[in-house]
Parts: C-alpha cells; structure tokens; sequence
C-alpha cells in the first residue's frame, strides 16, 4: 500500500517539518503590523522634529514669500 500523500516540505533550518508547508510561520503573525508600527512612530518623530524647527525659525515663511513671488512674476 503506497502514501498517496506527497511528502511535507522541509522549510526551516532545523529541519522540522511543518504541515503548513512552507508559509509564514505562526509566530511571525504580527511581525508585519509591528514593522508598520515602528515606520510610523518614525515617521512622527521626524515630523515632530520638522515642526519643532520650523516654529523656531522664519524659514517657513521665507519659503511661502518665496514660492508666492515666483508665481506673481510668472504670471505676471
């Protein structure tokens, strides 16, 4: 009598089978979302830092004056 089932893939480095296949392993469930997590902490740290910066400064304004007369003198 022969196994009509084909063999489990060997998808880890130890060697254990999994029945799953080779997919993400179960442990792994929230990797992703934590991953998208620390990006977006990231990301508001900097734009903290970015508005930090620009209320201390005139730079912001110097920028908008800046952009403004070249679309008058464009235009104009």
């Amino acid at each position: 009598m022969s196994d009509t089932h084909p063999p489990t893939p060997v998808c880890t480095p130890s060697g254990r089978r999994r029945p799953q296949g080779c997919g993400p392993h179960p442990d792994d469930a929230g990797q992703a979302t934590a991953e998208y997590a620390l990006v977006l902490l990231g990301a508001a740290a900097v734009a903290l830092l970015l508005i930090g910066w620009a209320t201390t400064t005139d730079q912001i304004s110097r920028l908008f004056d800046f952009v403004i007369d070249q679309v008058i003198g464009r235009s104009g």
